[in-house]
């Protein structure tokens, strides 16, 4: 797997796009390490099944690959980003997560809008600072990056309990942040970070500051992905400890939801967004399919992030509202 660092970035629309495609690139090259378990024979089912059940949360969450993923974390500035901050969060079981929050246009119509980013199982918020990039160049509005436990520089080590700790301690963050304690709130999850996304929404959207939820190239349950990613294994996805139960959650959600769907995809099949999408009966449903997008390179399709401003703005424009939802006592 390559190793090169991206380039630094110079002041025009072809090199962002530059940028993303490296980044694009770059996480390819990682998504090849989830596709080696489809490659392997039934054979060696055996060695699947202690794989499935023993190793598990390493080939769920592999925070090392790209190499150094875990000390080589690109910053804002290397990007020209100039109003940002660069944060260390604890988390109430003594972890300490990496963030950055990067501040889109001041005084603009989303300058109240903050869209709190969950990325996917491998790489670090690093190498998403193209796409945070893209974001607020299109929609103009502010983004918080979160590092999950056992990624890039945060401590600790990635299972399902503990990244959503992580993701309710970000959202707490928000909340109680001056700054953006009155923001809208763009829950924006791509793949793993899809199902991180659409927990923390169920859980916390009565609340009202959940504006809206962004899906990427996310599956309906792991164990529900398991078939493909390793084919052999089918037979034995009851013994995956590591659920994210994304299908049984999505039902419950009741702000707006944009669905993004490579019709590539080569990791999470296809099928997996659409019944997401099926499945769910938010208020709005908005359905995006990009026809040549694969896991990674659906950022770079035409109309991906036209598609998410415009998702933006009629969320803040009220055309487009969470269902009234009473808090539990």
């Amino acid at each position: 797997m390559s190793t090169t660092p991206l380039s630094p970035p110079e002041s025009s629309s072809s090199t962002a796009r530059t940028l993303l495609e490296q980044t694009v690139s770059l996480l390819s090259s990682a998504a090849g390490y989830m596709r080696l378990p489809a490659l392997v024979s039934t054979g060696v089912a055996a060695c699947l099944t202690a794989l499935l059940y023993f190793k598990q949360k390493t080939l769920i969450y592999p925070s090392h690959i790209p190499p150094n993923s875990r000390t080589d974390v690109p910053r804002p500035s290397q990007y020209n980003f100039k109003d940002y901050e660069e944060l260390i969060i604890p988390t109430h079981d003594g972890e300490k997560l990496s963030a950055f929050y990067i501040r889109g246009p001041r005084g603009g119509p989303h300058s109240k809008v903050t869209v709190l980013m969950f990325h996917g199982n491998a790489g670090n918020i690093g190498h998403r600072l193209p796409i945070a990039r893209m974001l607020i160049a299109a929609a103009g509005c502010n983004v918080f990056m979160l590092e999950y436990r056992g990624y890039g520089i945060s401590t600790g080590s990635p299972d399902e309990t503990g990244l959503n700790i992580d993701a309710q301690t970000a959202l707490d963050y928000l909340r109680n942040r001056a700054e953006t304690r009155d923001h809208k709130i763009i829950v924006y999850g791509q793949s793993l970070g899809g199902a991180v996304g659409i927990r923390l929404v169920a859980k916390n959207q009565a609340r009202g500051d959940i504006a809206g939820l962004i899906l990427e190239n996310t599956f309906l349950s792991i164990r529900k992905l398991i078939p493909s990613i390793m084919p052999p294994a089918k037979w034995l996805s009851y013994l995956c400890h590591q659920v994210w139960p994304s299908d049984t959650l999505i039902p419950s959600i009741k702000v707006p939801t944009l669905f993004l769907s490579g019709l590539q995809d080569e990791i999470v099949p296809p099928i997996h967004m659409k019944k997401l999408h099926d499945l769910s009966r938010a208020p709005v449903k908005v359905w995006k399919p990009l026809p040549g997008g694969d896991h990674n390179s659906s950022v770079i399709e035409e109309g991906y992030f036209e598609t998410i401003a415009e998702f933006i703005t009629k969320i803040v424009s009220g055309e487009y509202r969470a269902e009234d939802i009473p808090e539990k006592l």
